[in-house]
């Protein structure tokens, strides 16, 4: 079969404003086994440019395809460009079979379907197989109703879905299919050759506002020697000079993480890597962390998401103050930079709850710092706790964490928007920080801060300018669950357990 792959153009800021652009990995790793089953596979990525509909449209049809697959990693705000992007091309063919995926789709398949009759099939949970499995079915003509992990449209046009799919018990199975992209037009870290990889999937913890630890359902992790050895040949043969881990939380396992920094030191190759972990894992790990400098790593996104113990608790995130501001400290201690992520709207704050924040995010003293909004997901246990809430924003484009979308009893959205921007511009322009901005002793992390500090002022600019003149929020929206619909936490886990736990029984070490 003709196959096409479409990454759709993403609204989102950070997509627009930095120079860098990353492949989608998602596609690409559904792209490789339909590359090894003989399947004749191209890549559309809409996000350069970014393509119009029509260029989008022309291309696609200029390839002749008999299936068309459309993934994106920023699921839930991609979405209305996935189905504009679906429904075009149903109207320009009428013969192509779309097929769509991603955590969005996985979820609200029911919505989705009866939304639009532009999709096809939805790919609900990890695609590798799955799409292998449709693929196939479709190219025999053979019923579709025994493949797992699909929803879709029977003769009589009734939305069903199949039983849930397994999850994959060996992630190395399958292969990512690097050889339909030019490595030369993507890269990260300020102009850096990058590609974006997993060493593992899910997370063992148990965070319940995360959108991401039930559709990986189980923490999985791949061969630490054959994810180095992958490494080192795309810096060999590709030039590839940066890693972003798309990892829930790589370092799970203490064991299978550290033979993976052995085995990247033993390859010996110049390459760094980016990626986010807890700040538990960096204590931990605390003598083993010149090995992480060693192997490469130079930044990790610390999810510590709130200041507060009592919020921390009720998000279940498991954390603690003192953990957080010890991990930041130890990283420094390896010329290792820290992004701490601190998240509002996850209760309603007062003024008083947002000052109290900032003190504590300079006590932490973290080298970057990435503020959000709670942005709840019909599928995690916070959502039933915010179903109450009322929706300002409903164009879900914005539903990025970049954008507040739930209301806020004791703050005005321009009250909140002037707070978050003032606690940003004061924790990264604190002397601390630009010091090491200007003179940090190592001259790659110098380099690394200043692209940050650049890209970050650009996006602040762009964040206040919006809000100012291309928003407007509801004064009495719906309710989130009137909004989304009815919790759907119940329904967390997309796929069946792996039969097979040899690599994720680990993850409690």
């Amino acid at each position: 079969m003709k196959i096409v792959l479409i990454n759709p153009p993403h609204s989102a800021i950070g997509s627009r404003i930095p120079d860098d652009h990353l492949p989608p990995l998602g596609l690409l790793a559904v792209a490789g086994p339909l590359i090894d089953d003989g399947h004749d596979v191209s890549l559309i990525d809409a996000e350069f440019g970014p393509m119009t509909m029509v260029e989008i449209i022309d291309r696609t049809k200029a390839n002749g395809p008999d299936l068309v697959l459309i993934g994106h990693s920023g699921s839930t705000s991609a979405h209305p460009t996935a189905r504009a992007i679906a429904e075009a091309l149903k109207r320009s063919d009428p013969a192509i079979r779309i097929v769509y995926g991603g955590v969005f789709p996985t979820y609200h398949w029911r919505e989705v379907l009866a939304e639009t009759e532009a999709f096809d099939f939805l790919v609900r949970g990890e695609g590798e197989e799955t799409m292998r499995r449709l693929a196939d079915g479709l190219a025999g003509n053979r019923p579709l109703d025994a493949i797992a992990g699909i929803a879709y449209r029977d003769g009589h046009g009734k939305i069903r879905a199949t039983r849930p799919a397994q999850a994959i018990a060996d992630l190395d199975a399958y292969r990512i299919g690097w050889e339909l992209i030019d490595h030369a037009s993507y890269s990260y870290w300020g102009g850096k050759r990058a590609v974006v990889m997993q060493f593992s999937r899910g997370c063992p913890h148990l965070c319940n506002y995360c959108g991401q630890r039930g559709f990986w359902t189980r923490w999985r992790h791949r061969s630490p020697e054959l994810f180095a050895r992958e490494i080192a040949r795309l810096y060999r043969e590709r030039g590839v000079e940066l890693i972003n881990l798309a990892d829930e939380n790589p370092t799970s396992s203490r064991k299978a993480w550290l033979a993976f920094l052995e085995a990247m030191i033993a390859e010996n190759v110049p390459v760094q890597i980016v990626g986010s972990t807890r700040a538990d894992d960096i204590v931990r790990d605390a003598e083993i962390l010149h090995l992480y400098r060693k192997a490469g790593v130079v930044r990790w996104l610390l999810g510590m998401e709130n200041t507060d113990e009592a919020t921390l608790a009720l998000i279940k995130k498991g954390g603690a103050k003192t953990t957080d501001r010890e991990a930041i400290r130890l990283l420094r201690q390896h010329d290792i930079l820290s992004m701490a992520t601190w998240v509002v709207g996850f209760e309603e704050e007062k003024l008083s709850d947002l000052w109290r924040g900032l003190r504590q995010l300079l006590s932490y003293d973290p080298d970057q710092i990435q503020a959000l909004y709670v942005t709840p997901h019909r599928w995690t246990p916070f959502f039933r706790i915010a179903r109450d809430r009322q929706v300002i924003e409903t164009d879900i484009r914005k539903w990025d964490y970049k954008h507040q979308v739930l209301k806020m009893r004791y703050l005005h959205p321009f009250v909140l928007i002037a707070c978050v921007k003032l606690i940003e511009v004061t924790v990264q322009a604190r002397p601390k920080a630009l010091m090491r901005t200007l003179f940090h002793r190592d001259r790659e992390q110098r380099h690394s801060m200043r692209w940050y500090t650049q890209m970050g002022r650009r996006v602040w600019f762009h964040e206040v300018f919006e809000f100012l003149f291309r928003r407007r929020h509801l004064r009495n929206g719906p309710t989130l669950e009137n909004f989304w619909g009815a919790p759907q936490d119940a329904e967390e886990e997309s796929m069946l357990r792996p039969q097979r736990h040899i690599k994720s029984l680990d993850a409690a070490e």
